[in-house]
């Protein structure tokens, strides 16, 4: 397996069968040239089996936090530890760029979720509630 970071559209487009949503290219476009956005892809030969997001956040008085926004492995490539590998380079990544922290918000009941990301270190404080807008 190896981890590249996605700098291309195209590079997105042929991730596609990961995402919730069809991949629209002037989105794509944003978050790969927007500061502070990563898409890490993971590759077994020449198929993307996943990927992880996160965006750094920056507040005045608690400097930078990097949001893991979504982490997608591939049906037919689970449980071979790319999802850890895929947030433990997010969390180098972080550390590099001088984050404090790193967080995810995980659904209730997403057992498979929160077991990859306590396999790469991450641990559940169960302090947490998500509050939603639909705008």
């Amino acid at each position: 397996m190896q981890i590249r970071r996605a700098a291309t559209v195209a590079e997105v487009a042929a991730a596609a069968h990961l995402f919730d949503h069809p991949v629209r290219t002037e989105w794509a476009e944003r978050f790969l040239t927007t500061a502070g956005h990563h898409l890490l892809l993971a590759y077994e030969g020449p198929a993307v089996a996943g990927f992880v997001s996160g965006v750094e956040t920056v507040h005045p008085d608690k400097g930078t936090e990097m949001f893991l926004y979504e982490l997608a492995v591939a049906e037919p490539y689970r449980r071979r530890g790319i999802g850890r590998a895929l947030v433990e380079r997010l969390a180098a990544l972080a550390r590099e760029r001088g984050c404090y922290g790193m967080w995810v918000g995980v659904d209730t009941g997403n057992d498979v979720a929160l077991a990859a990301y306590r396999s790469a270190g991450g641990e559940d404080d169960g302090t947490c509630t998500v509050v939603t807008w639909v705008l």
